[in-house]
């Protein structure tokens, strides 16, 4: 009898740290998962500008901007994670892409997310071939593809890193 209370007590304290250790695995967890995932080069969020103020940095006949900027994903690539849309002030997108294309996003749709990215903005004429590329990526229906047939102007980043939160 007394090796049966023995035994019992010692189950008891056994599941009754497990209980402990996996409470404080899951604490740890938390408070791991509560920060943005970082793609590329890590950066500090200081001195972060709205795509409004980014917008009127390059107004001026500035060639590029340095910049760490936040937004909301509009479109993001689905083919590869290679590239994002982000909304501009006035419904428009900028096109994002990364350095030397050293790293990528997840492929899963990132439509809605915030996202705040630094790098080099600037001003570009995006040829048609290119265009419809991009259209592809996002898996556009070919009729949509087909109708671009003109260059068009537009502001384009690249990001050296990225924290989709």
């Amino acid at each position: 009898m007394k090796n049966k209370c023995i035994f019992a007590l010692l189950i008891g304290l056994a599941l009754s740290s497990c209980n402990q250790q996996q409470e404080s695995t899951t604490e740890t967890q938390e408070s791991v998962t509560t920060q943005a995932p970082v793609y590329g080069s890590d950066f500090s969020e200081d001195n972060i500008l709205s795509v409004t103020q980014l917008q009127d940095a390059l107004a001026a006949d500035v060639d590029s901007v340095q910049a760490t900027v936040s937004g909301e994903i509009v479109e993001s690539c689905q083919s590869k994670g290679c590239w994002m849309d982000v909304k501009m002030a006035d419904n428009s997108t900028m096109k994002v892409t990364f350095r030397n294309y050293g790293f990528f996003l997840p492929v899963e749709d990132l439509k809605g997310k915030s996202v705040v990215f630094t790098g080099t903005a600037k001003r570009e004429v995006i040829s048609v071939e290119d265009q419809r590329h991009y259209a592809e990526d996002a898996g556009k229906p070919a009729n949509e593809i087909a109708a671009i047939n003109s260059p068009r102007e537009e502001l384009r980043f690249v990001a050296d890193g990225v924290k989709i939160k």
